[in-house]
């Protein structure tokens, strides 16, 4: 007789799929003091950024690939323990070498909490209720990238960087005995042999899984792009302390909440579908304004600031609105190898979003143009892409009303 899939605590799951953001944001503040203490150009350092997506990559498809023969449960605790393995090997960085090769750690591990935390969640609720639930934890999680730069940004002004990798050392243990005492293992079939091949030759043959794959990489892209650029406009351009920076990120990330919650209502009259596209909309319309306020070129002062934050906001709306959506559909064909798929699916978002990461760290050149250029070109494609979707791929998911 089957078990009975036992739900970890919503707070815990958002604790399991939050921390590696916030390991991604809380040391964004240090950029340029940790550019200015290892010697290194800040396009060496904002890649700090786009290696911990490769590394998450890569790491999100070993521990899905693990989860299915050991399990969901130890899976994740074997992933905290590499991540503050690699958090002590940024703290004691003395070069921009090694901070890279210690970041690329980190994110091996922490990807472990987002991977095997969706499996979870995909694995043990379904229909509306599962895009629902999905739209309350991203709202949550539009705090974890703003908390970052937050905490960050105050330890690094009355600290030093090193405090930064200090706390998330401590945050990591934290975590551990955390999921050590409260995550019961919700993995009920027993192992089975699962060829790889067999599930990637599945996935590249399905149109649906490129198209989800593109738009959930875009959109972290964007959003982890402007975490690694925002700190070299806000605190070079408009002489932000970093404390202060950290609380410009509360507001921003306003707007994924806003958008994770109006997708939460929408879900009731429209397709997930359509609220991606939607979505999509929004945040090329957000990268348009940013831009056409760049082409002002005016001088630093509060109304500048204020019309930046609000183009910001637009942006990072649509994204708060497409992703929670594109998480919950992508992978509702696949319960039968969920935790493969979701390996497989993940390590080719995350490269997308190393990639465009990336794009960003070469294009850094100082210039306020060069962001909302790069967002704009990004969104319209996302634009394109989702317009695809939302015209004929409805099919593969009845809507149902919550």
């Amino acid at each position: 007789m089957e078990r009975k899939i036992s739900t970890p605590s919503l707070l815990l799951l958002i604790v399991l799929v939050g921390f590696p953001q916030i390991s991604e944001t809380i040391y964004t503040p240090s950029l340029p003091d940790i550019a200015d203490h290892l010697h290194a150009s800040s396009n060496v350092i904002q890649l700090t950024l786009s290696i911990y997506f490769l590394g998450f990559a890569l790491g999100v498809f070993c521990w899905g690939r693990l989860s299915d023969s050991i399990g969901r449960r130890p899976a994740l605790l074997w992933g905290i323990l590499v991540y503050g393995a690699g958090s002590l090997g940024c703290t004691l960085s003395d070069s921009a070498e090694w901070l890279l090769a210690s970041r690329f750690l980190q994110a091996f591990g922490a990807s472990t909490g987002s991977v095997v935390t969706q499996t979870i969640l995909r694995e043990s609720i379904d229909g509306a209720r599962r895009h629902a639930v999905f739209a309350q934890i991203s709202a949550a999680l539009a705090f974890t990238p703003a908390i970052g730069p937050l905490i960050g940004g105050w330890i690094d002004q009355g600290f030093g960087f090193r405090a930064v990798f200090i706390v998330l050392v401590v945050m990591s243990g934290a975590i551990f005995i955390y999921t050590f005492v409260s995550l019961p293992e919700t993995k009920v079939t027993a192992a089975t042999k699962i060829h790889t091949l067999a599930v990637a030759k599945r996935l590249v043959a399905d149109r649906r899984i490129w198209a989800f794959g593109f738009l959930i990489g875009a959109t972290n892209g964007i959003l982890f792009s402007y975490y690694a650029e925002a700190p070299f406009i806000f605190i070079e351009f408009f002489q932000m302390k970093p404390g202060l920076f950290g609380f410009l990120g509360i507001f921003v990330a306003m707007a994924s909440i806003f958008g994770a919650m109006l997708s939460k209502k929408l879900l009731t009259r429209l397709q997930a579908e359509r609220i991606i596209l939607i979505g999509s909309m929004v945040t090329t319309l957000g990268a348009a304004c940013l831009m056409g306020l760049a082409l002002c070129k005016m001088a630093p002062s509060m109304p500048f600031l204020a019309l930046m934050d609000a183009c910001i906001f637009i942006l990072l709306l649509g994204i708060g609105m497409a992703i929670p959506n594109c998480l919950s559909l992508a992978l509702i064909h696949y319960k039968d190898v969920l935790g493969t798929a979701g390996a497989i699916f993940g390590l080719g978002y995350y490269l997308v979003v190393s990639l465009i990461t990336s794009g960003m760290s070469y294009l850094h050149n100082g210039s306020l143009l060069t962001m909302p250029m790069y967002f704009l070109v990004l969104a319209v494609i996302m634009a394109l892409v989702s317009h695809r979707l939302a015209s004929h791929e409805r099919r593969y998911e009845p809507f149902s009303g919550t």
